[in-house]
């Protein structure tokens, strides 16, 4: 039998050209600016999933040369930069990325948090078992401020639950019983298509496009039992979801009202709105956002105390009782994965919150 000839491997170029070839299982999105090692961070984080077949797309919104500079600096073929003329938005950023995507599923990172190795691996997963043609498929996450370390959400929807009430209605003084954030999400290309972010619209921009989207027949929203994400709550610089524009925020909660039962459409005005209104410290506007939520919602007593909590102690407190609680429990540590056996379960007691601007 004569010698088996070997065919010599192909160089490491080669390779990496008939990979990007292929279409990727999971399209990432990332949209960036003016942050070069942040979006440098979350860029590692995708690269690293456990699932390999992805790309990673990061729309650089606007000039931005030192971001552009420190993303060519990853030398990894599944890495697309997108960048933009001019600065539009994250919601705009995101849609771009949707449009460019070639795999069937996109998932969003913010530049400033990270994934967990396996996240899209355990999403893909609960993917299959969809019951409907386009499920949003999202996760708990660990929130980590400098001062606390916790879960959210801290419960998973019930059977039966209308998904706003879910996401918006409290059962203590403080949010996070239900509760979703962009870098959670993944959804399919032709959804995201379909029901795109909503260009302009500066808090709640997960809320508004996961409202939107359910209310197709095809959509449902499944969550993945262990957190899956970091979500970084520095406090020390800039973030969208600090500032305070009640009266559009108020706008599109009226716009938004179809979307929303009536106890819903009250949690949001008293606490999401409350929040931003809260801090014109003006009696004017604190009757007007009250006399909203009465007017087209079903405020519940825990409404009224959220509202008049947030209106009378000042947001450092809030935040300061928050993380003493939550430092009672245990804290997930660094060298443990959030998830894995031994971590901690999501945090028990009502006053649990996020510093996304809710108390």
């Amino acid at each position: 039998m004569p010698p088996i000839r070997r065919l010599p491997r192909k160089p490491q170029s080669m390779r990496k050209r008939v990979f990007m070839s292929r279409t990727p299982d999971v399209s990432v999105v990332i949209p960036t600016c003016d942050r070069p090692d942040l979006v440098s961070r979350a860029v590692r984080s995708a690269l690293a999933q456990s699932v390999a077949e992805i790309e990673v797309l990061v729309v650089v919104d606007g000039a931005d040369a030192d971001t552009q500079a420190a993303l060519a600096a990853i030398p990894d073929p599944r890495l697309r930069v997108l960048p933009l003329p001019q600065r539009g938005g994250a919601p705009n950023a995101r849609n771009v990325g949707v449009q460019a995507a070639r795999a069937r599923w996109t998932a969003f990172l913010d530049d400033d948090d990270e994934w967990l190795p396996r996240k899209l691996e355990v999403q893909l997963a609960l993917a299959a078992t969809a019951t409907v043609a386009s499920p949003i498929v999202a996760s708990r996450l660990v929130n980590r401020t400098p001062r606390a370390e916790f879960v959210l959400p801290r419960r998973l929807p019930k059977p039966g639950e209308p998904v706003c009430e879910y996401l918006t209605v409290r059962r203590g003084l403080f949010h996070g019983d239900g509760f979703i954030q962009t870098s959670t999400i993944m959804a399919p290309t032709e959804l995201l298509r379909r029901v795109p972010f909503t260009v302009g619209l500066r808090r709640q921009q997960e809320l508004d496009w996961t409202l939107r989207a359910l209310a197709h027949d095809d959509v449902r929203l499944l969550m993945a039992p262990e957190p899956l994400v970091l979500w970084h709550q520095d406090e020390d610089r800039p973030r969208i979801s600090l500032s305070s524009p009640w009266a559009a925020q108020l706008e599109w909660l009226r716009s938004s009202r179809p979307l929303l039962t009536p106890r819903a459409y009250a949690a949001v005005a008293l606490s999401v709105v409350g929040s931003m209104a809260a801090t014109t410290r003006d009696p004017r506007v604190f009757r007007t956002v009250l006399a909203d939520a009465r007017r087209y919602g079903r405020p519940g007593a825990i409404d009224y105390l959220t509202y008049l909590q947030i209106w009378l102690i000042p947001p450092q407190l809030r935040h300061a009782l928050r993380d003493r609680i939550l430092d009672r429990r245990r804290r997930p540590t660094r060298s443990t994965p959030p998830g894995a056996a031994g971590s901690p379960r999501p945090a028990a007691p009502d006053l649990a919150a996020a510093d996304s601007g809710n108390p």
